[in-house]
């Protein structure tokens, strides 16, 4: 019997899981890996701005929760490639319509961003 979660509960683990899926790194890094299998420079190269040592933690993370896997080949050097799990593929399609929905939206946000800060009394008032 599958054991019941409840994500609104302080301690429920399924916090962790949508803490590391919203991640934004994680988001770019499984929509690539959707795509085809990469070694981790090609990643770095592809995913502009990403440090070697938040992309190294942040595949680290994913292949401990299941969703990539890391495959080590015995060439000179060594070559290591990333892919996603079937159960990161089950990600692919929630990941491109966030993705779809930001660019999308962006502009909406940005006015509103803008219109926020250009408001005298911009500050957030509970109701």
């Amino acid at each position: 019997m599958s054991k019941r979660y409840d994500v609104y509960a302080q301690n429920c683990p399924t916090r962790m899981i949508l803490d590391r899926v919203a991640d934004k790194w994680t988001l770019l890094i499984l929509n690539i890996l959707v795509e085809r299998p990469m070694r981790f420079n090609q990643l770095k190269r592809d995913v502009e701005g990403i440090s070697q040592k938040v992309l190294s933690q942040t595949l680290k993370n994913l292949v401990r929760d299941g969703f990539v896997e890391r495959t080590v080949f015995p060439t000179i050097p060594v070559t290591v490639e990333y892919a996603s799990t079937v159960m990161g593929k089950t990600l692919a399609k929630p990941i491109a319509e966030l993705t779809y929905w930001a660019e999308q939206n962006m502009d909406n946000v940005l006015l509103s961003q803008q219109k926020f800060d250009a408001s005298a009394n911009n500050t957030v008032e509970p109701l």
